[in-house]
């Protein structure tokens, strides 16, 4: 589902004053820097995956999860619904389409720093809104330490009666985890999502 003219104005108006935005990677994509880079997805999906923040690759392809961390998690969403199926990165988007996808803050910072505590309170309630407006699941998929604690930062009580199922955070420099998130993410997926 689709921002709303509404929805974009006001996340334009935070980002606005945001000054850690990257420019220089949506310059080199030639993507507008406070166009917000959310997946969304479809009202009735299944589970919702919550991360951090977009990379450099979400910049380049306006879609958030697509970097190598999001490849790696598409690559094992893939490989439960459609086994048989060759994954590549469209696979990835076509099978992920089915899934709501977001973030704490929808704007790459510099260096793939995380965004302060601040910057997270500052868009919580706009990103809480667009989850509770647009999306009727459940359960929600957290990545990394701070999509997790976002739930605990100030949200408006009874808005958002979500399960969360935290992973760690896929990134390549998460030497401990990595090589245990597919492994991680299947087993949550076994237990949240009938497989084909």
């Amino acid at each position: 589902m689709p921002l709303d003219a509404e929805q974009l104005a006001a996340f334009r108006r935070l980002a606005a004053g945001l000054d850690r935005i990257d420019g220089e990677a949506y310059a080199a994509a030639g993507r507008d820097p406070l166009l917000p880079i959310l997946g969304l997805g479809p009202a009735d999906a299944p589970l919702c995956f919550f991360g951090r923040d977009p990379g450099a690759d979400e910049v380049r392809h306006g879609q958030p999860f697509v970097g190598s961390s999001g490849q790696l998690l598409r690559a094992e969403l893939h490989r439960h619904l459609a086994p048989d199926v060759p994954y590549s990165f469209d696979e990835g988007l076509r099978v992920g389409a089915g899934f709501f996808w977001i973030s704490t803050v929808p704007y790459k910072p510099l260096h793939n720093k995380a965004w302060s505590p601040a910057v997270r309170r500052r868009f919580q309630p706009l990103i809480q809104h667009m989850l509770s407006a647009q999306w009727r699941g459940g359960d929600v998929i957290t990545l990394g330490n701070e999509a997790f604690e976002w739930f605990s930062i100030g949200l408006a009580g009874d808005e958002l009666a979500l399960r969360l199922h935290p992973l760690p955070h896929p990134s390549p420099a998460n030497a401990r985890w990595r090589p245990h998130f597919p492994r991680l993410l299947k087993a949550r997926l076994d237990a949240l999502l009938p497989s084909a």
